[in-house]
């Protein structure tokens, strides 16, 4: 116990709040950008009009005229769905990334450290990786049906595989250093050695990768919406007011500027975020910056 207590992997440096708006600006603004429209999300449906409510009498009413961003073909104020699709759009996007990473999380550890069952877990993650995404999410929601835990399921197993082979190859490093050797050598148990020294080794990239995860997800929950294969035409989201307002887009084109807009906007943030925490938490490139 000596030897890997001599060998013990380094404390894990915690960086403040502050400290981290100083070095990276990016992930600051981005990071408020993105809790301004979290909040939005949370308090805006009940400070808006009802999104599905018809008036026939106001349909593709340009903004100022009814309601602050207009009114669709169907008389429903355009601001309050975009309101409330940015809700669909957050749960999506947030529970995409949390499941994709604790699955693939334990995954990768089992493949990365464990070579008996590298090959099996790798294989089978080639298998998913050779699906094209789009087309697994449109044949899954098309076999079970459109609802918001589908369009989830189906977003998410085409993530899996990239987050194993992630956590794959950071196990795959870490496995090889002197102080998992000396972990080995002196009998600590498997799931002490994976818990104690690979698993926080893993922390920072699946941090990074979640971000992306979450702007994918949100891209590709918008993408079935415009085609038609997402969350039900009763549930506003960005992709299908979207799909909606494509057949009057020459004549009223802000039923499909505003949530398309709000839709890079939010992607944007979440995208900024995590370059900024990549080049925080990434030692090569935080040196790099200095």
């Amino acid at each position: 116990m000596a030897e890997e207590t001599a060998l013990a992997p380094p404390p894990v440096k915690t960086i403040s709040t502050f400290a981290l708006a100083r070095q990276n600006p990016g992930v600051f603004w981005g990071g408020a950008l993105l809790s301004l429209i979290c909040l939005i999300a949370v308090i805006g449906p009940f400070l808006t009009l009802d999104p599905i409510a018809l008036n026939p009498m106001n349909r593709l009413k340009p903004p100022g005229d009814a309601g602050f961003l207009g009114t669709d073909q169907l008389g429903r104020d355009v601001f309050s769905r975009v309101v409330n699709g940015a809700r669909v759009s957050l749960i999506v996007g947030l529970a995409v990334a949390a499941v994709s990473i604790s699955i693939g999380l334990v995954l990768g550890l089992i493949a990365g450290y464990i070579r008996l069952m590298d090959a099996v877990v790798m294989r089978v993650m080639d298998g998913l990786m050779s699906i094209p995404a789009i087309l697994l999410a449109i044949a899954m929601i098309s076999l079970s049906g459109a609802t918001l835990t589908t369009v989830v399921l189906a977003i998410m197993i085409p993530e899996i595989p990239r987050v194993v082979r992630l956590v794959r190859s950071v196990v795959l490093t870490v496995r090889e250093e002197p102080y998992v050797e000396a972990a080995i050598a002196a009998g600590t148990a498997t799931h002490r050695i994976m818990a104690r020294h690979i698993l926080p080794n893993t922390i920072a990239p699946l941090i990074v990768q979640a971000t992306y995860i979450c702007g994918s997800a949100m891209l590709t929950e918008a993408i079935l919406g415009f085609l038609g294969a997402g969350i039900p035409p009763e549930i506003p989201s960005w992709g299908n007011i979207m799909s909606e307002g494509r057949t009057f887009f020459q004549l009223t084109p802000w039923i499909i500027f505003f949530p398309g807009l709000a839709l890079a906007v939010t992607v944007l943030a979440v995208n900024v975020v995590g370059d900024g925490l990549r080049d925080t938490l990434d030692p090569r490139i935080a040196r790099t910056m200095r």
